[in-house]
């Protein structure tokens, strides 16, 4: 069995294509079908209610445009809105970013002492401590939102002495808990992590959930007989839809991404209710 559509891949914005990318590099004869909704963002500060409304609307816009599966990118959304998705389509698989990321971290830490750097929402919403505990309930979990890290990092300040500061004043409190491993919690901070490794140190393994959810996906459609058998030139490549064009969009994407890539703009606000 193999199945040619392509995967879904949702964010707030220009952070999950740290996830395109790498479910790329895990499956490349897949084709993705990627939003960003980036005339909503950032969902970092945004309520609960208000998070869970627009991943819906996200959702059914993908559905509508025929994916056969749908990666929530991102961890806000995989936060607070994953167990609340109607999926009309009630065979269409959909999968978070933290679970997984939860999973490769309660495997990699030695000591048992693990730190969350993530958005304001999503420490608020415990995730990640809740998925460690349920995995390895004797976890020593330390979490540290970092609300000024996004936006340096679209500002393309990756390894400016300005981040390192604000980078350094975020993790040192975690750092004081001699913790051995480090969630990046939110799928712009691996774009910083040699930043970060070098703050925290060889000791401390970075985890990156976008790495770990391509991995899930990965296992996840092989089980399901939905990945694609081939690349099909017929069929297009990788298409990218955005709420809200911008150039600065296109600057940070190819940051992201290490190349250009063409944006369709769309408008999703009748998808579902307000």
């Amino acid at each position: 069995m193999s199945d040619p559509r392509p995967i879904g891949v949702f964010d707030s914005g220009v952070g999950g294509l740290t996830v395109a990318a790498a479910l790329k590099r895990r499956l490349p004869r897949e084709r993705l079908l990627y939003l960003g909704d980036t005339a909503r963002l950032p969902y970092g500060t945004k309520s609960a209610a208000t998070v869970r409304r627009y991943t819906q609307v996200n959702l059914e816009f993908l559905e509508q445009r025929g994916v056969k599966a749908v990666v929530v990118a991102c961890n806000t959304a995989s936060a607070l809105a994953l167990d609340g998705l109607d999926c009309r389509a009630a065979a269409l698989p959909v999968w978070g970013v933290i679970a997984p990321g939860a999973v490769r971290a309660a495997a990699a830490t030695r000591n048992g002492r693990v730190g969350v750097i993530a958005t304001e929402s999503t420490i608020s919403s415990d995730a990640y401590g809740i998925a460690l505990r349920r995995i390895a309930p004797g976890l020593g979990i330390w979490s540290q939102p970092c609300p000024l890290l996004v936006p340096l990092i679209e500002e393309g300040w990756l390894d400016d002495p300005v981040t390192a500061e604000v980078a350094r004043r975020y993790l040192d409190p975690l750092l004081t808990h001699d913790i051995d491993t480090l969630v990046l919690g939110c799928t712009h901070y691996p774009l910083l992590a040699p930043l970060i490794s070098r703050i925290a140190g060889e000791r401390v393994a970075l985890v990156d959930s976008a790495d770990a959810a391509s991995d899930q996906v990965a296992t996840e459609l092989a089980h399901r007989g939905l990945l694609a058998a081939a690349a099909d030139p017929s069929a297009g490549g990788d298409h990218y839809c955005v709420t809200d064009a911008s150039r600065r969009f296109e600057r940070i994407a190819g940051d992201f991404l290490g190349r250009e890539i063409t944006l369709e703009l769309v408008d999703i606000g009748n998808s579902a209710a307000d």
